[in-house]
């Protein structure tokens, strides 16, 4: 019998426009002779599922399910699409597990510490996972602009320190314009991140579950057009996005060895896709998005290619591995 799975896409972040191409991409891949797909749209002032025509049907929150034809419809799984919040912030994840309803993401717990980028890098720390020198700051904090310099130098990097997309982030190279890549920074979060510049190679690592284990992806270099991998590099074409990596065979056993360290000391599951500069042949991490871009350009699906795991075996395998996962009962 075919499961019913809702393709969750949308979100309340800036990132809403990217993450409904990733859920259509979804939608339009998995296999119809196994799944009954439903495109779910939840935006902050509405949840509704979205049919070929474009009618709506609103999302009932009590139990997730919708109503179509006077019948009421259930789901046997949630793909989540949804970049930011509150797909990507644990906010979802809770509802679901609360409702006892499998879905493709990792749980509440990992997805709000993977994307609090401070806390994340906080926690790993102690596992000798290396990162940039970085300052904290919260809205409403006095600015001491030597101090944060003294303490990251220039340039650096301000990014909000919950967004995805390179929302929020700007590269500084002089002090006179550290106020204003503050400012911001503060539009997308109310607490932001300020890291040094790590001057070497940069490179993407998707690590997934795949048929149970642990599977680290062919790495990707990232090459941008731009003076950073910001928005328009990471979606408008103004970078190279070069997989395999053009690495060195140490250089690649070391990032390779740190991502599934990392996957594995957050107790993640599904999807995810960390960061990394290389400084003096050492991977540093900068962060981990746990539900990475989906569409066929994006780079965790150029990585899959490269593995000979098409996007149907990719998405069926995310489906597969959450209905292992034991319901939550509480």
């Amino acid at each position: 019998m075919k499961k019913n799975i809702a393709i969750i896409m949308g979100g309340f972040s800036s990132e809403y426009e990217i993450s409904l191409k990733s859920g259509s991409v979804v939608y339009e891949t998995l296999d119809p002779s196994k799944y009954n797909g439903y495109c779910i749209h939840i935006f902050k002032d509405k949840w509704v599922y979205v049919d070929d025509d474009n009618a709506e049907f609103p999302i009932n929150k009590d139990d997730f399910s919708v109503c179509v034809a006077n019948r009421i419809i259930t789901f046997d799984c949630v793909f989540n699409a949804i970049h930011g919040s509150p797909g990507e912030d644990g906010f979802i994840q809770g509802y679901l597990d609360l409702l006892s309803i499998p879905h493709t993401s990792c749980s509440m717990y990992q997805a709000a510490l993977t994307f609090n980028k401070r806390d994340c890098l906080s926690t790993l720390k102690p596992y000798g996972i290396k990162t940039a020198d970085s300052f904290y700051l919260n809205e409403g904090d006095v600015v001491d602009e030597n101090l944060i310099i003294e303490k990251v130098g220039l340039p650096c990097f301000v990014k909000a320190n919950k967004a995805g997309s390179s929302f929020g982030v700007t590269k500084v190279h002089k002090k006179e314009d550290l106020q204003n890549a503050i400012d911001v920074a503060f539009k997308e979060d109310d607490e932001i991140i300020i890291e040094s510049f790590l001057d070497g190679t940069e490179v993407s690592v998707g690590v997934i579950t795949f048929k149970g284990e642990t599977k680290v992806l062919p790495i990707t270099e990232i090459v941008s057009d731009n003076d950073f991998f910001d928005y328009e590099a990471k979606y408008l074409g103004k970078s190279q996005e070069i997989t395999p990596a053009r690495l060195t065979k140490e250089q690649e056993d070391k990032v390779n060895a740190v991502a599934k360290k990392v996957y594995d000391v957050l107790k993640m599951k599904g999807f995810s896709r960390s960061e990394f500069i290389f400084k003096d042949d050492e991977p540093h991490m900068l962060e981990m998005n746990t539900i990475p871009g989906l569409t066929k350009e994006s780079i965790l699906p150029q990585q899959a290619a490269a593995a000979g795991i098409s996007l149907a075996e990719l998405f069926d395998n995310a489906i597969e591995e959450a209905l292992k996962k034991l319901p939550v009962n509480l």
